[in-house]
């Protein structure tokens, strides 16, 4: 099968033009019918049954309906509106008001209240089917199957069906495959000018993205258009709306829920606040919000109106009309009356005025026949398909056929038409339309399977007229990068990008980290100034500072949280201060600490929260403390994590798909001020032993994730006799066995006269030419016995753990190489030379740790 030619208005017309009366299916193709007129007519020509019988514009007799019937009865909205839909549609298809009464499972109380209201109505419904058509009258029916049940009631016993398909195939245009939704709404405005959007229609699925993005881009460009926004799609009626919603919210809504009601009222709020409670947020701007709040606890639809009035200072006169018309102009704001309201807006459309010209934006599952010379179709995916009512009265079967032959009809409108599509969105392929299955003899999943050509995105020039000049500025290059920028950029360069340019809110996990670390950082300084007894005082301060985030019902658990957190940073600096000096840097970066201004006393430690900045090796950060000059640390109140997992995920070759260069970032920065000594970084996961504090078996040791640097490389380490001793004392029982029988000797000839390899895997390494090796001289050395030979595998994998759980000289030199790289990567990207890409090294990202989700709407590495 393929799609079958549609008739041109031309030719239909020269087929019924000699007939009194021609019936059509939806009025657009009658106004185009009747635009052709060539002599004069007396009466109707071109017209729809339901016009036809009403002898009035079709109006929206569901809507209509449903406010006579909550006003002539007492029935519920909700069951208003679902008795008030059964009976129109059983109606549509089986002629009669009383119809639906014939099926036992609708005919309820409410639909036999519902339908002695609307019999007493004078619907289209009604007056269509009482209409009789004059038996003299000589009638021709366009596209008789498009007609419903009670559409052909009217017809004489005698007409002419015209059918609009001729018999030949359509060819059809290409599919047009464009990279995104911005890159189709460009190409169209490519095309439409003032001077011909009366030549344009663009035909889209209304619930889709394309219809705010064209909207807003036509607007943009000062093209006119109709067809677009409804009553309920107006910013002043959404905003009013959402302003009786959240006044009547409760206390857990956040800002960043009424953040676009905020704006539309004229008081903007910095995105930081958005996770914070918006009863708790003390703000200069949005006083009158608050007082609104209050004051419609007991004030009227009317009232509310006029506040929201004086407000935005302009008029909202169509809301207020249609509250009248609903009767709840003068009913007080309770919650059950915003939900009924808003029930109804969500239901039904309001009719609205509107200026005939311009580009015509048509729904896809609403229009048949769009009379403009250039048509535009958007999306042509799944969303198309229109969803047949799952009601017994409806032959499933003729409603799919009526569907798919409105569709063929309306792919063929205009004299030019342009498919314009999406191959993949967000890494998916897009499905066609599920009409397409039938109308194409082949198999596919995509637009790419069918008829298609690619297009790269267009660029339109500014709107204003002027070509944008480019400007002679060098970009500032990039000379460090801290351990968190490092991170994003390895996972996503896309993400890392658009955190350069957005804002992030502030949240409750940032907050109390940054206090925990404001604690930390003042109990160095001032020991006795906080004791075992003001802790709960000092946890209740930070709860009163996080408290805007959080939930009523979390106030004490996080309560307990802070006093466990606080007890334990308390605890292990009591036992461990730090030693020795500290680290001196020209800009030690020091921000203000909350607990300072508090107690009103200086920080004056050269160990906590100490900046650098080492542009020679590219690395900049902050370390929370310098517990010693070969060791640092950094406060964590996330999960444990374990050596081997902090060394796993630093990796570079590849890089992990969860990155993170924390400890190795820091350590390589350290290794500068002391290159030849061991050094020590510390994950300090205060939290850990929350649970095991109540039952108190917690220890400070649970906390603790220490990973080492040794100055040596991996190869010179294990060789050094302390290994040695750890395979005798330290591992697995048959390793301490083996090599407590045997010499450091053999166990060094054997590293002197094999190559260990280099891999990470256990399974890899006891597969080796090495492990044959070390375990065919132990055999020699101490005996074929079989502890000696799972003895030599324990061993292989002890050395391998200290590979796994450490760093060596090899592993920070190959990092810093690695950051070299990027900040070379990084600059040429930020000098525009290419762009930053979303996939990081190891290919896509990472999402869990993507900020920007939203921003990131290619796949791959465009």
């Amino acid at each position: 099968m393929s799609i079958t030619r549609a008739k041109s208005i031309d030719s239909l017309y020269e087929e019924c033009k000699e007939f009194d009366l021609v019936l059509v299916p939806d009025a657009p193709m009658a106004s185009a019918l009747n635009r052709r007129l060539d002599h004069p007519h007396f009466g109707a020509f071109a017209i729809t049954p339901r016009r036809l019988a009403a002898r009035r514009r079709e109006e929206a007799e569901d809507r209509l309906a449903f406010l006579e019937v909550i006003k002539a009865t007492d029935l519920d909205w909700k069951e208003a509106s679902y008795a008030v839909g059964n009976i129109l549609q059983c109606w549509e298809y089986q002629g009669t008001a009383e119809a639906v009464l014939d099926y036992e499972q609708f005919a309820t109380d409410p639909t036999h209240t519902a339908v002695d209201c609307i019999a007493e109505m004078d619907t289209t419904s009604k007056r269509l089917t009482e209409y009789t058509i004059d038996a003299d009258t000589s009638v021709a029916v366009v596209g008789l199957k498009q007609l419903t049940e009670l559409e052909r009631s009217i017809l004489p016993p005698t007409y002419e069906t015209i059918d609009p398909f001729s018999e030949d195939p359509f060819d059809q245009p290409p599919f047009r495959i464009l990279d995104s939704p911005a890159a189709i709404v460009d190409t169209v405005l490519d095309t439409v000018t003032q001077e011909n959007a009366d030549d344009v229609a663009v035909v889209l699925d209304a619930a889709s993205q394309y219809s705010p993005l064209i909207e807003s881009a036509l607007d943009a460009a000062d093209i006119p258009y109709y067809g677009g926004p409804g009553f309920s799609d107006d910013t002043r009626h959404r905003a009013f709306l959402q302003l009786l919603r959240s006044a009547r919210a409760g206390r857990d809504t956040r800002v960043g829920d009424v953040r676009p009601l905020l704006t539309q009222l004229g008081m903007p709020i910095d995105i930081e606040h958005d996770e914070k409670r918006l009863v708790d947020l003390d703000h200069s701007g949005i006083e009158w919000f608050h007082e609104f709040r209050e004051e419609v606890r007991s004030c009227t639809f009317a009232d509310a109106t006029d506040a929201f009035e004086a407000v935005i200072d302009a008029d909202v006169d169509a809301f207020r009309d249609e509250l009248s018309t609903l009767g709840l102009l003068d009913d007080p704001v309770t919650e059950p009356a915003v939900d009924r309201l808003e029930f109804y807006l969500q239901s039904y459309d309001v009719p609205v005025d509107r200026e005939n010209e311009g580009v015509l934006l048509a729904d896809a599952k609403s229009a048949g026949h769009v009379d403009r010379t250039v048509v535009f179709y958007l999306g042509l995916d799944e969303g198309w398909t229109h969803s047949s009512p799952r009601r017994p009265w409806v032959d499933n079967d003729q409603e799919f056929e009526r569907n798919i032959r409105q569709f063929q009809r309306l792919l063929q409108n205009g004299v030019e038409q342009y498919y314009l599509v999406q191959d993949t969105a967000g890494g998916t392929p897009v499905t066609p339309c599920l009409y397409f299955e039938e109308l194409f003899d082949a198999e596919f999943d995509q637009f790419s399977d069918l008829d298609s050509l690619r297009h790269s995105r267009t660029s339109r020039p500014t709107q204003d007229g002027f070509e944008k000049e480019p400007l002679d500025v060098s970009p500032e290059d990039v000379s460090a990068l801290s351990q968190s920028s490092l991170n994003t950029y390895v996972n996503s360069p896309r993400d890392y990008f658009f955190s350069r340019l957005l804002d992030n809110p502030d949240k409750d996990h940032f907050r109390e980290g940054n206090l925990f670390h404001d604690f930390a950082e003042f109990y160095v300084s001032h020991p006795g100034v906080v004791t075992p007894e003001t802790l709960e005082e000092v946890a209740t301060l930070i709860l009163d500072e996080v408290d805007p985030f959080l939930r009523g019902v979390d106030r004490e658990v996080r309560r307990t949280k802070y006093r466990v957190g606080l007890q334990t940073i308390a605890e292990y600096l009591d036992t461990n201060p730090p030693q020795g000096d500290g680290l001196a840097t020209p800009d030690s970066g020091r921000s203000e600490n909350f607990f300072a201004e508090y107690y009103d006393r200086p920080i004056e430690s050269s160990h906590t929260e100490r900046w650098f900045e080492n542009t020679d090796l590219g690395l900049k950060g902050k370390i929370d403390l310098v517990h010693s000059p070969t060791r640092l640390l950094d406060y964590k109140s996330g999960s444990k994590k374990s050596a081997y997992s902090v060394v796993k995920h630093s990796a570079v070759d590849p890089p992990s798909d969860k990155p993170n260069f924390q400890a190795l970032l820091y350590l390589a920065h350290q290794r500068t001020e002391h290159p030849d000594e061991e050094l020590q970084f510390t994950f300090f996961h205060f939290l850990e032993t929350l649970d095991d504090v109540v039952t108190g078996e917690n220890t400070l040791e649970d906390c603790l994730t220490t990973v080492t640097y040794y100055p040596v490389t991996y190869e010179e380490y294990i060789a050094s006799p302390a290994v040695f001793t750890e395979l005798q004392e330290d591992a697995a029982n048959d390793c301490n066995k083996t090599f407590s029988k045997s010499t450091y000797e053999v166990y060094r000839s054997v590293l002197d006269g094999q190559e260990f390899p280099d891999t990470r895997d256990s399974d890899e390494l006891i597969e080796s030419e090495f492990a044959d090796a070390l375990t065919a001289r132990l055999i020699a050395d101490v005996g074929d016995y079989k502890y000696v030979k799972n003895g030599c595998k324990q061993a292989l994998r002890h050395l391998l753990r200290i590979r796994n759980q450490n760093y060596f000289t090899g592993d920070v030199d190959a990092f810093e190489q690695f950051v070299q790289e990027r900040l070379s990567e990084l600059n040429t990207r930020r000098a525009g030379e290419e762009r930053f890409p979303v996939q990081g090294l190891s290919g896509d990202p990472n999402y869990r740790y993507v900020d920007n989700r939203d921003c990131i709407l290619e796949d791959g590495s465009r």
